[in-house]
């Protein structure tokens, strides 16, 4: 039978367990990374250590995952991603759908923020563990004081359980799932999930060495060749001219000896661009499919038909993410909250749908209101910030002004 975890039962609201151990991350022994060049081979035997049944390790595939981000056009696919969603406008309501101001403004912090994204990241990376920190009150609202990812690689979710070094096996590790620890973790992705950036190191690791290659190709053969050939048999001159010939740049000279001629032998090779350039973009749309479904929002397109389907295959996309961060709020984040004392009971979060309108469609719409209804001016004055009077106020305000302009009796303008 094999060996349970070790399970260590860690009380953080008592104080004595608070000073021996002040959060998970303290215990692990972190290692710096070690940015070697990776290819195909690493990457599938990387994957094989991650699926291992017996005992999985996600440490080498975490570790290509770092290239991975490295990636310029990856990067713009992710954060184009993550920021529709990041940027999304949210409400705590009852179960009846009204919104409760007082607790929004609860989760209008930080640590919230940096909750989301963590989760959001979940989506690529694969499983993430995000801890929660201590329950502080600041300006008389509950927070918590920070909020933390688990170090990736010290994480086992298959069994549930944090390892103290990385390459520790699971039966070594401390179980978070069945002991206080789960009161103050979060899990984001599933147990077995490995994230978008398994499939898209297919194409990272290509296009990095497509790029060097192609470096290699423009030293090689992007500039003229110097060939020097001379009559003199003394090295000093041979000397000379090779040290001419190495230093000669932009608005080169040289005084070369007598019998010497100078030749620039131009490249004859034909231009690399469609080998190169034809394989990045291939990658390059590959990335754009794989993170973002389509490739027309971060590269031309064709027509303005196919951009608006491309558009509304985004917004699936993005609607996909957005389901996914409330769940995770609704179903974990606040009955944690509620059980570690956030006034959140019977309340939960949900997106505020509401249409966001262009500067020329919201006047269009306003001026259809103020035409048909009788509008509160106190709308305009909490939405444009203007110090704006009802009609019967401006109608006196414009009478006092009339007077104050009149002039008084039996004074003319002229005299």
């Amino acid at each position: 039978m094999a060996k349970k975890p070790r399970i260590e039962y860690l009380n953080r609201m008592h104080p004595s367990e608070m000073r021996r151990i002040k959060d998970m991350s303290v215990k692990l022994q972190l290692l710096t990374e070690a940015l070697t060049r990776k290819d195909l081979n690493d990457w599938r035997r990387a994957w094989q250590w991650a699926i291992n049944v017996d005992s999985p390790n996600r440490t080498r595939l975490l570790n290509i995952y770092t290239d991975v981000d490295a990636d310029l056009h990856l990067t713009g696919c992710v954060q184009q991603r993550m920021g529709f969603v990041l940027n999304k406008s949210f409400r705590i309501c009852d179960a009846k759908g009204n919104e409760k101001p007082e607790l929004t403004e609860l989760f209008e912090v930080p640590w919230f923020k940096r909750f989301m994204e963590l989760s959001l990241q979940s989506i690529f990376y694969g499983h993430s563990l995000i801890e929660l920190g201590k329950v502080a009150e600041t300006e008389g609202k509950l927070s918590y004081s920070y909020v933390n990812l688990i170090p990736r690689t010290h994480v086992i979710p298959e069994y549930g359980v944090i390892v103290t070094h990385e390459n520790d096996t699971w039966q070594t590790g401390y179980d978070y799932r069945h002991s206080d620890m789960a009161e103050w973790c979060i899990e984001a992705g599933g147990t077995h999930d490995l994230g978008l950036y398994l499939k898209c190191a297919q194409q990272t690791i290509p296009k990095k060495n497509m790029c060097a290659f192609w470096d290699m190709f423009g030293e090689v053969f992007g500039m003229p060749l110097r060939v020097a050939t001379t009559t003199s048999r003394d090295p000093k001159e041979y000397d000379r001219i090779e040290r001419m010939l190495r230093d000669m740049g932009a608005a080169a000279y040289g005084l070369f000896p007598e019998g010497t001629t100078v030749d620039l032998k131009e490249s004859t090779r034909a231009d690399a661009f469609n080998v190169y350039d034809k394989r990045i973009d291939r990658c390059n749309s590959e990335l754009s499919k794989g993170i973002l479904t389509v490739t027309m929002t971060m590269e031309d397109g064709a027509s303005l038909s196919q951009s608006q389907v491309h558009r509304q295959m985004l917004e699936n996309l993005i609607q996909k993410d957005a389901d996914f961060i409330r769940d995770l709020v609704n179903w974990q984040l606040i009955p944690r909250m509620i059980r570690h004392g956030f006034p959140l009971k019977g309340f939960r979060f949900s997106w505020d749908e509401s249409v966001d309108y262009t500067p020329e469609q919201q006047v269009a719409y306003e001026r259809m209101l103020l035409e048909r209804y009788e509008v509160d001016p106190q709308y305009f004055i909490e939405k444009y910030n203007m110090p704006l009077v009802k009609g019967k106020e401006r109608e006196t305000a414009q009478r006092e002004k009339q007077k104050l302009a009149r002039p008084k009796e039996g004074h003319a303008f002229f005299d």
